[in-house]
C-alpha cells in the first residue's frame, strides 16, 4: 500500500492520538488533525490530503456535511468515516454524503488497514 497524507478529524484528542499511533504504524503520514467539521473542510483545502478519517459527530459541522462540502470541491476525495456503534442511520447518511467506506469504534489496526486497502482499490 502506498504511503497516504492523512488529515485525522474528531473531537477527542484521545482518539486523534489513537488514529494516529495506527496510521503511522501502517506507513501512513498525519499531516494535519481538525477538532471539528469547519476545521476539515479548512485543512483539506490548505494541505494536499489523501484520506480524511472523520468522526461523524463534531461541534460546529458533523462529519456528513464536512463530507459533502469536501466532496463538493472533490469528488475523487477519499473519506473514511469512524464512528461509534448504535449509530448505524448516520453512517448511511455519510455514505450517501460521499465516504468511501467506515470503521466503527472501537477500531484496530487490522480493520483500519483493509478498509483503505478496500477503498483504494474501489477508488
Amino acid at each position: 500500500m502506498k504511503s497516504l497524507r492523512i488529515l485525522v478529524a474528531d473531537d477527542s484528542n484521545i482518539i486523534i492520538k489513537k488514529l494516529t499511533q495506527i496510521y503511522e504504524s501502517l506507513g501512513h503520514k498525519v499531516v494535519e488533525t481538525a477538532r471539528n467539521g469547519i476545521e476539515v473542510v479548512e485543512k483539506y483545502d490548505s494541505e494536499k490530503i489523501d484520506l480524511v478519517s472523520m468522526d461523524i459527530t463534531m461541534p460546529e459541522l458533523d462529519g456528513i456535511d464536512a463530507t459533502k462540502q469536501i466532496k463538493e470541491k472533490n469528488k475523487d476525495a477519499l473519506i473514511l468515516v469512524v464512528t461509534s456503534h448504535g449509530q448505524e442511520q448516520m453512517i448511511v447518511k455519510a455514505i450517501e454524503a460521499g465516504a468511501g467506506g467506515y470503521i466503527l469504534k472501537p477500531f484496530d489496526k487490522d480493520k483500519i488497514s483493509a478498509m483503505i486497502e478496500k477503498m483504494l482499490t474501489n477508488q
